[in-house]
């Protein structure tokens, strides 16, 4: 199962808004046969790149899926009638689709045919590899990817707000691999005035991210900046509140740029603008911004996950700036508020990854 969620992992950046699936066939006596995992959206799903790959050898075998097999009807037929067919003795299944259009009826299918079905063998590392998926179908929201790069003592700009570049070559050639896997890329109005961003991936890659921009006023985004000068490489989003002027909003139109303006005011409403990229199917939303913006995405408990490079070097002073602005918490949490924690060594630099824990506490919204 462990070698089914390492090759469903693969399918990331080019599979969503599918789940990450990953197959592994093996005789009755457990020797390999073959493994398949879903590669592409619309394509094949695992089971059935799994059963291709064996060659005919999979009557009397065992199937160890990731993911409860489909049972209806989508881009390719139910993958449990697949199942049946192949003549399997029995399947393994790492967790259950807990997707309405599934929801146990895959596991059903193949206990009615005869088949011997386990249910939740490394269940906790196949629940987490999809829940980006998860979230999607039932928070009808994207899964949230904050990043950011610090110095060791915790800061992302100096006092003058000098912040170019605090982690190496090799960091941000690792960002740029992430920004090519995402369906958007957030930033905030701030960002996009000081540092011109453009916010693609270089060299592309199998997703090209939606840019997306928090911009109460829209005054931002100017026919000159870069997000505008790019346009034939990504589309552009900017996310506006109440206090945007039609005319601004006419005005970014005629660049080509999406609006998408949110009923609130004076700021924009950050689960609104989630729930629009939900609308749109965004699976992976990536948010690169300043401490702002990252703050109040923290403060909404709106943050799954994170992507923090930690660079060899120090700023000091009471003026510069640390990673995470906001309301934050009143107290220390008890137990940590992070899980899943990874660390891996990128050039001078340490990336630190993390799950952010559903049981952390939050404050309310505070609007971007």
């Amino acid at each position: 199962m462990q070698r089914a969620i390492q090759l469903a992992r693969s399918g990331f950046g080019m599979v969503e808004p599918n789940p990450m699936v990953g197959a592994v066939i093996v005789s009755a006596e457990r020797h390999w046969i073959s493994e398949g995992c879903h590669e592409r959206f619309g394509e094949a799903h695992a089971e059935i790149n799994a059963i291709r790959n064996a060659g005919g050898k999979t009557h009397g075998a065992q199937l160890f899926v990731s993911l409860e097999p489909c049972s209806h009807f989508g881009k390719t037929p139910p993958c449990a009638d697949a199942v049946i067919a192949a003549g399997f003795e029995r399947v393994v299944v790492g967790c259950d689709d807990s997707a309405p259009h599934v929801s146990g009826r895959g596991i059903q299918k193949m206990r009615e045919a005869g088949i011997q079905v386990d249910v939740g063998v490394c269940e906790s590392d196949a629940k987490r590899l999809i829940a980006p998926f998860e979230m999607l179908i039932h928070q009808k929201r994207p899964w949230v990817h904050a990043k950011w790069a610090m110095t060791l003592d915790g800061h992302v700009a100096t006092g003058t707000g000098h912040s170019q570049w605090i982690s190496c070559e090799e960091s941000r050639a690792w960002v740029h691999q992430l920004r090519g896997r995402v369906d958007a890329i957030i930033t905030g109005s701030g960002t996009v005035s000081a540092d011109d961003c453009q916010l693609t991936a270089r060299p592309p890659g199998p997703r090209r991210a939606l840019r997306v921009v928090i911009d109460s006023t829209g005054d931002s985004v100017t026919a000159a900046g870069k997000l505008v000068q790019t346009l034939d490489q990504a589309d552009v989003l900017v996310c506006v509140s109440q206090r945007c002027r039609q005319e601004s909003v006419e005005r970014l139109k005629s660049l080509g740029i999406q609006v998408f303006q949110t009923s609130s005011f004076p700021h924009v409403d950050i689960r609104a603008v989630l729930h629009e990229l939900g609308r749109r199917k965004c699976t992976h939303v990536l948010l690169e911004a300043g401490p702002h913006l990252l703050g109040s995405f923290f403060d909404a408990g709106l943050v799954d996950e994170i992507h923090t490079f930690v660079a060899p070097k120090l700023i000091g002073g009471s003026e510069a700036l640390a990673a995470v602005g906001g309301q934050g918490l009143a107290r220390i949490p008890t137990a940590a508020n992070l899980t899943s924690m990874r660390t891996v060594t990128i050039g001078e630099d340490i990336l630190i990854e993390a799950d952010v824990s559903r049981n952390a506490p939050s404050t309310d919204l505070q609007p971007a």
